[in-house]
């Protein structure tokens, strides 16, 4: 998710905060100091009402964390990359590089995250019951951590992709029907289903008179009927790429950059000339880095004759492919890292660069002939 805040790493993962989360936190802050504190606690000063407020929904969120963590920590284990996590104001998401590749897989990768949020409602209670001694406001905080984790375990077990239930539903759908293309139309259909549901709770809730959790509910709604329908399109678009390997796509000419190759060359020569915008940087065909126009924009050009593309090169973190790989595995490669281009390797030497232009091409072309996987001799892989 892009536009967020990076805080830092837990155990690798990236951990972030999209800027709608600050809005969620003022807003969630707001309803407890004038709300759900201020009716259950009569009696606090208003300074008591803002600091207990702020601090709840801080906890809240590392409960989400936690949860998030939780989803990417066992996908790691599961052999899935897990790349970074984003709190929102919806919550929270984990960004993984790829899907399961089994049921099994998915149905414990989405289930251990509402098992999260339970436990951590679990501990919640046991510290609620030591926390008489520190005052009214520490007890309604983790009265009020056990209470919302086990909504949000509840919550996130319902049927509606792309929530855990809807997960979880999927991949018993995948385990039933060995499809996971049928599997995932299915589920997206009950969370587009599951989202109309919300917001029609919530216009109700409006005009009975709960505006704010009337809207809130809606936009719940509209955000997982959206989800779920994005899902969708992008199985179907995915559709497209599977069975299709890198080294059909990628760009046949394969040219690279020696890394002690003057800037001004690699201006002139391969950017200007040939229309080039980034190029495998190898030396007797052994990949060192990636060279890009954004790199040779860095330096002023007084500095050509003096600088190489070695100092100037990508070298960590440098993200490859394979000539075999499966297109898709690319795409959600060049998707996550948000890259441009990744250099294709067969062992350690390069064979290739493949670009987001390749593929917008192959799928340009393929949607121009109507080619699918069975018209390229390849059966529907599900």
């Amino acid at each position: 998710m892009r536009a967020s805040l990076k805080l830092g790493r837990i155990a690798g993962i990236e951990v972030g905060v999209h800027y709608t989360w600050f809005f969620a936190f003022f807003l969630i802050t707001w309803s407890l100091a004038s709300g759900l504190f201020l009716r259950q606690y009569p009696g606090w000063g208003p300074a008591t009402y803002w600091i207990t407020a702020a601090a709840a929904s801080l906890l809240l969120f590392t409960s989400v964390l936690v949860h998030e963590l939780a989803h990417s920590l066992f996908a790691r284990a599961r052999g899935l990359p897990a790349h970074s996590i984003t709190l929102f104001i919806f919550g929270g998401v984990s960004n993984l590089g790829a899907e399961a590749e089994r049921p099994r897989d998915e149905f414990v990768v989405a289930v251990v995250g509402p098992l999260a949020s339970l436990l951590v409602a679990g501990v919640s209670w046991l510290l609620l019951w030591s926390a008489g001694s520190l005052g009214q406001p520490v007890a309604a905080t983790f009265r009020y951590l056990a209470l919302i984790n086990v909504m949000l375990a509840v919550f996130n077990l319902l049927p509606g992709f792309p929530l855990d239930g809807g997960r979880v539903l999927r991949s018993l759908l995948w385990a039933k029907t060995k499809s996971f293309s049928r599997a995932t139309r299915i589920a997206a259909r009950v969370g587009q289903v599951f989202g109309w549901l919300l917001i029609g709770v919530g216009l109700l809730l409006a005009l009975s008179g709960s505006l704010l959790s009337g809207v809130w509910m809606a936009l719940i709604g509209w955000f997982l009927s959206s989800a779920a329908d994005a899902s969708r399109r992008e199985l179907t678009s995915r559709g497209r790429f599977r069975g299709v390997r890198v080294d059909q796509v990628m760009d046949p000419a394969m040219v690279t950059v020696p890394p002690d190759t003057l800037v001004r060359e690699l201006v002139m020569d391969y950017f200007l000339r040939q229309g080039r915008r980034a190029l495998p940087v190898s030396r007797d065909g052994v990949l060192e880095g990636i060279v890009s126009v954004t790199d040779a924009r860095g330096v002023s050009q007084d500095r050509w004759d003096h600088v190489l593309v070695g100092d100037i090169m990508t070298r960590d973190p440098l993200y490859v492919v394979g000539p075999d790989d499966d297109l898709s595995v690319a795409l959600d490669l060049l998707a996550a890292r948000r890259l441009n281009q990744l250099p294709v390797l067969q062992g350690n030497r390069v064979v290739g660069l493949l670009t987001r232009a390749d593929v917008i091409h192959y799928l340009q072309f393929s949607q121009e002939f109507g080619l699918g996987p069975d018209s390229r001799g390849r059966g529907q892989q599900d």
